[in-house]
């Protein structure tokens, strides 16, 4: 027997023939024959009007921005506002097409002058700008580019809405105003004065920040020759220095509330119709909480005592409070009679028609 043999295998043998299998190609399932349920069209509908929607609006509000005239800007230090600069700037910026303007934060000056206003005083400020203060912001430019002083009217704010509207119709027609966060009335003056320095100092980086009232003719060139002047001491108080006894008779016109505080006599202070402050004076005043200083029933009173407090050294000019104009006269006031011009609307015109007092040439320091 052969070691091998093939033995027959048990598989069935495939056919052509064969039962099992067909030799034709095997036809596919056919599918379920239920509907395959389609996407509807509403969603994608709705999201095309909503982009369509919101693209309109968008090249509307572009096309509306660019139409829109650009808002004068505002330099404000928290509530206070400082509008010519803005004003100016906005002006040269066009004519220039800058749109940056050139604004300077807080520009260079050898001083500022803050005017000293209330809301029943526009009778004086039309004096004022028919005198010696100009009366439309390209001559205010030009008087600070010439002296280096920027002058400011300083009015604090009202709840009374008609006194606001009246004095922002002036604000819109002259640009001159710094108005300040404080309510205006007399009986807050030291508040008023404080506010000032506060709102003066962050607006302005000046040498000197001169407060001065608008009752008064001031010579701003001669001013600026004052503050030009070198001096040996960075804190500097200056003003028409006055000494005397303190009032504390309640039905007197400078009654003293605090004058027990005082004594019998006031110390050495500056009258108030204008005084200066040096800029290391000013920037002690500007860090200070508003309750951390006394204050005293009168502001002139006020600042004094608080310059007692500070090593200033008291600068005594009488050029500051000169009753009639002299070739060195800075300002010229009614002293001792009233504080101020008496009758100020008028006295100022009749000053200023004076060629001693608007046309006299400045004097050198050394000259005086």
């Amino acid at each position: 027997m052969p070691l091998f043999f093939h033995r027959q295998s048990s598989l069935p043998t495939t056919t052509a023939t064969s039962p099992s299998y067909s030799s034709k190609l095997l036809k596919p399932l056919k599918p379920n024959s239920a509907p395959v349920p389609t996407r509807s069209p509403l969603p994608i509908i709705v999201f095309s009007l909503v982009s369509l929607f919101i693209g309109l609006a968008g090249t509307i509000f572009a096309i509306t921005a660019l139409r829109r005239p650009t808002p004068i800007p505002v330099f404000r230090c928290g509530k206070s506002e400082d509008t010519f600069r803005a004003f100016y700037s906005l002006s040269t910026s066009r004519q220039l097409g800058d749109k940056n303007g050139g604004l300077v934060d807080r520009p260079k000056l050898l001083g500022f002058v803050g005017i000293q206003t209330g809301f029943g005083s526009a009778d004086r400020r039309a004096a004022l700008r028919r005198t010696w203060f100009p009366s439309d912001p390209d001559g205010l430019l030009r008087l600070e580019q010439a002296t280096g002083l920027a002058f400011r009217f300083v009015i604090g704010r009202s709840k009374d809405a008609k006194k606001m509207a009246g004095v922002q119709k002036e604000i819109d027609k002259y640009r001159d105003f710094l108005v300040i966060d404080v309510n205006e009335e007399y009986l807050n003056l030291p508040w008023k004065t404080l506010a000032f320095f506060k709102a003066a100092f962050q607006l302005f980086e000046a040498d000197y920040y001169v407060k001065a009232d608008d009752d008064i003719y001031l010579r701003p060139d001669r001013l600026a020759t004052l503050l030009a002047k070198e001096r040996t001491h960075s804190q500097t108080y200056i003003g028409c220095m006055k000494k005397g006894p303190v009032i504390t008779d309640p039905k007197m016109k400078w009654y003293e509330k605090s004058g027990h505080l005082i004594g019998n006599e006031y110390f050495r202070h500056a009258y108030g119709p204008i005084y200066v402050l040096s800029a290391e004076v000013v920037a002690s005043l500007a860090i200070a909480r508003n309750n951390s200083l006394r204050m005293f029933s009168n502001e002139d009173v006020t600042i004094g005592s608080w310059m007692l407090a500070m090593n200033v050294n008291h600068e005594d000019n009488r050029a500051l409070c000169d009753p009639r104009c002299t070739p060195a006269s800075i300002a010229v006031w009614d002293i001792p009679k009233c504080s101020g011009l008496c009758n100020p609307a008028s006295r100022l015109k009749e000053l200023h028609a004076m060629g001693m007092c608007s046309k006299s040439p400045t004097l050198r320091p050394d000259d005086r």
